[in-house]
């Protein structure tokens, strides 16, 4: 048979079997063994008659397919380092797509014991789950503790703080009135509490000069309101003033990557009303978070009103409560930890294979995601 043709044959087997809908796109997962020691993992979009075919865990190119008219070659799902036009498609993917009906024919013929088999002995480093970071931090001597790196008097305050309901009171971390230079005095409690061994913050530079120097300089206005002015800082906040502008990063207080910086933002405590100012600082990030720490202790410690994103999440980090994620080998570590939803807690991720000789202790432990069901339609 030739390449298109089986193509072809592909797309009309899998229209009896059942699919997920994204919008109008029926969607397609398949996962299937293709000889006795590989598995593959394609998924299949089709969207106005067009069949989009990504070779989900392989560097295989992606194929556009337009049932009896053309296969073509696209860019791969995923970033393949296949080039259109550099080899033959039916070369690669001739071998997966006989697999792939194959397993199609068994699936209608037994499909729960065909996808028990795919539950059986789908190999663990492709798939996703989360186990909780203290196995991970008793099995690994070097792996990061940030108990550890705050200290244990730090952390200790912060967790009374968190357990005793200090975010729960709104006159903890609101203020009624706020200056732009009483910001900019939360800046420098806040520049001189997280320097690092490698920063260098000139400690005789006013508030404003070490935001200015220090800050990711794209301040939206805020460096030429009147500073000593209630009235013109509330304007600004709700977008009012003449000097507001957009498109910046006011509160990137520390500069860094789009998870890497530290924020210190202000904004009202009701959208609906305009009155009083929440003052928090963000900075999740596992290399960000101590300095963060200590920035919202410091400007505590001075009595002034102060909340940090996530306090909760925070205290089961320091307690290694929180979840490491475990991601499929061909996925990439840089921001993996967005793929998991917010209330599995995953601040960071590794691969499988990382847990080394520690894998028989650890995978007991692992909570894995459901694989997809391929099912034929009734």
């Amino acid at each position: 048979m030739k390449f298109e043709d089986a193509i072809y044959n592909f797309a009309k087997i899998l229209k009896d079997y059942e699919y997920n809908i994204s919008g109008t796109d029926r969607i397609w997962d398949l996962i299937f063994p293709c000889n006795k020691s590989q598995w593959r993992h394609l998924k299949i979009v089709n969207y106005n008659k067009i069949y989009y075919i990504y070779h989900i865990d392989g560097d295989s190119c992606s194929l556009e397919v337009s049932p009896g008219k053309d296969v073509q070659v696209t860019n791969s799902f995923g970033g393949s380092s296949y080039k259109e036009g550099s080899d033959d498609p039916s070369r690669v993917w001739g071998p997966i797509i006989t697999s792939a009906v194959s397993w199609l024919k068994k699936v209608k013929k037994d499909w729960i014991k065909a996808n028990r088999q795919v539950q059986d002995q789908y190999p663990l480093n492709r798939r996703y789950g989360v186990v909780q970071n203290s196995l991970i931090k008793a099995s690994f001597s070097g792996f990061y503790k940030l108990d550890k790196d705050l200290g244990i008097k730090d952390s200790r305050r912060f967790i009374r703080l968190v357990e005793e309901g200090y975010f729960r009171k709104e006159q903890n971390f609101v203020r009624e009135n706020m200056t732009a230079r009483e910001y900019f005095d939360y800046c420098r409690i806040a520049y001189i509490a997280g320097k690092r061994k490698d920063d260098h913050v000139d400690v005789n530079l006013t508030g404003r000069e070490m935001y200015k120097r220090y800050a990711d300089g794209r301040h939206e206005g805020l460096l030429d309101i009147n500073e000593d002015s209630c009235q013109e800082f509330s304007d600004w906040i709700d977008g009012k003033h003449a000097k507001k502008t957009s498109g910046g990063h006011p509160w990137e207080i520390k500069r860094g990557g789009n998870t890497t910086h530290i924020d210190l933002s202000v904004f009202r405590p009701h959208f609906s009303r305009k009155e009083g100012f929440v003052i928090e600082l963000r900075g999740e990030s596992l290399g960000r978070l101590k300095e963060t720490i200590k920035m919202f202790l410091t400007i505590y410690d001075a009595s002034l009103p102060i909340s940090i994103s996530d306090p909760e999440g925070i205290r089961m980090r320091l307690f290694a409560q929180d979840n490491i994620g475990i991601i499929p080998y061909y996925e990439s570590l840089h921001r993996a930890n967005q793929y998991f939803k917010e209330d599995k807690h995953v601040y960071d991720v590794i691969h499988y294979d990382d847990l080394g000789i520690y894998k028989r202790r650890i995978t007991p432990f692992i909570s894995w995601e459901p694989l997809p069901l391929l099912k034929p339609i009734d």
